[in-house]
C-alpha cells in the first residue's frame, strides 16, 4: 500500500512538471495551456492555499485540487504530446518552483482577509 502511494506521489510530481512544460509549448491547445499554467503554478508554488499545518483541510487541497487539475489538463492535451511532456519532466534534475503561484496564493489570502475585514466592520 505504501509503495503504491509513493508511486502515485512520484507520478503527480512528474505530471506537475509536465504541465509546467506543456503550459509553455505552443503545440498545446490554448485552454489546456491556461489550465496547465494555473495547475502547475499552484502545484509548484512553495506556498499552499490552505497551509498544511491546518488539520485535514491543509492536506485535502494537495490531495484534491492538484490531482483534479492534473487530470483535467491531461484530458485536454493530445496523448502523444502528454507522453512527450512526461519524458521531458522525467529528465528535470530539480523541481521548478513557481513564483507566480506563490504570488497568486498570497493575493488570495490578502483578498480573503480584506473581505473578512469588511464583513466584520459592517
Amino acid at each position: 500500500m505504501l509503495d503504491k502511494l509513493k508511486l502515485w506521489a512520484l507520478a503527480l510530481k512528474r505530471d506537475a512538471i509536465a504541465l509546467y512544460i506543456a503550459a509553455r509549448d505552443r503545440r498545446t491547445p490554448m485552454a489546456a495551456r491556461l489550465l496547465a499554467a494555473a495547475t502547475a503554478a499552484y502545484a509548484l508554488s512553495p506556498i499552499d492555499l490552505i497551509p498544511d499545518f491546518i488539520p485535514v483541510l491543509g492536506l485535502l487541497d494537495d490531495l484534491i485540487i492538484v490531482p483534479l487539475g492534473i487530470w483535467l489538463v491531461i484530458k485536454l492535451i493530445p496523448a502523444e504530446l502528454m507522453a512527450s511532456y512526461r519524458e521531458q519532466a522525467a529528465r528535470f534534475a530539480d523541481r521548478p518552483t513557481s513564483t507566480a503561484g506563490a504570488v497568486f496564493v498570497i493575493a488570495l489570502w490578502l483578498l480573503s482577509a480584506a473581505i473578512l475585514g469588511l464583513v466584520f466592520l459592517r
